[in-house]
């Protein structure tokens, strides 16, 4: 199976630049997007889903246009859970859990936390209810995935500029502390397990136009349970394939 996550910074301008096409081309059996900016009503009817794909959206619900996460299944889930399960946590459109008969798969557009000291204390109280989320699922089924856009690097390896980002939102040592936190709950970062001196970014900043000179972080993400890792073939991200500010994560399973 292919799995790929990608925040694409708004699905409909995704869909105009050809960047949905260029993703579906990879052949996911499942792709998981972050920051869809709409809801599923805005899409075109022949652009909700493409043939032989069933698409799922969780929107945000009381600002339009803003954050959204959507998967794209070959294979019909059993279930489907929109969110966390917490109204305060549920409003901004989030976070998707999908149960198929041999695994959980959980996709997670996280809070980037930058815009005020509320929104980052928000951000701190998401991750604490979404690391209790995973592990619940992964105490009650024996294979857990989930993966998204985390708005956190978590080593100094996985950003271009360490020292001179020490005191920013996205690696401070609080949020850092946090992927500690999921790793020591039994879930492996599959990219650095599998490539653990290996550079490579999953976001650049738009403004100084850094992906040029590949200034970037790495915020997105493929975690597995432990139990899950004998599955793992695979871990990439497609820096080549353009369309956002973010390139797309891959994982490929045995």
């Amino acid at each position: 199976m292919k799995l790929i996550s990608w925040n694409v910074n708004g699905i409909r301008a995704s869909q105009k630049k050809g960047a949905l096409d260029a993703i579906f081309a990879q052949k996911p059996d499942i792709l998981a997007i972050n920051e869809t900016k709409c809801t599923p009503d805005q899409l075109p009817e022949n652009k909700f889903a493409p043939d032989g794909y069933q698409a799922y959206f969780d929107s945000a619900t009381e600002r339009k246009g803003y954050s959204g996460v959507a998967v794209y299944t070959k294979h019909a889930p059993v279930k489907v859970e929109h969110g966390l399960g917490i109204k305060e946590m549920d409003t901004e459109g989030r976070l998707l859990t999908l149960h198929f008969d041999d695994f959980v798969f959980v996709t997670c557009y996280f809070p980037n936390g930058s815009r005020d000291e509320e929104h980052f204390q928000f951000k701190l109280r998401y991750y604490d209810m979404f690391l209790k989320h995973v592990e619940k699922l992964a105490k009650k089924y024996e294979r857990v995935i989930f993966c998204g856009d985390l708005n956190v690097a978590h080593n100094e390896i996985d950003i271009a500029r360490p020292k001179e980002n020490s005191n920013q939102i996205g690696f401070l040592p609080i949020e850092r502390a946090w992927v500690d936190r999921v790793e020591k709950a039994g879930f492996v970062d599959t990219f650095r397990a599998l490539h653990p001196e290996t550079v490579k970014y999953s976001w650049w900043d738009q403004k100084t136009r850094s992906r040029e000179r590949n200034v970037g972080w790495r915020i997105d993400y493929f975690f597995v349970n432990q139990e899950m890792f004998d599955n793992v073939k695979k871990a990439d991200i497609l820096t080549d394939l353009e369309g956002s500010d973010h390139a797309p994560v891959v994982l490929e399973l045995r």
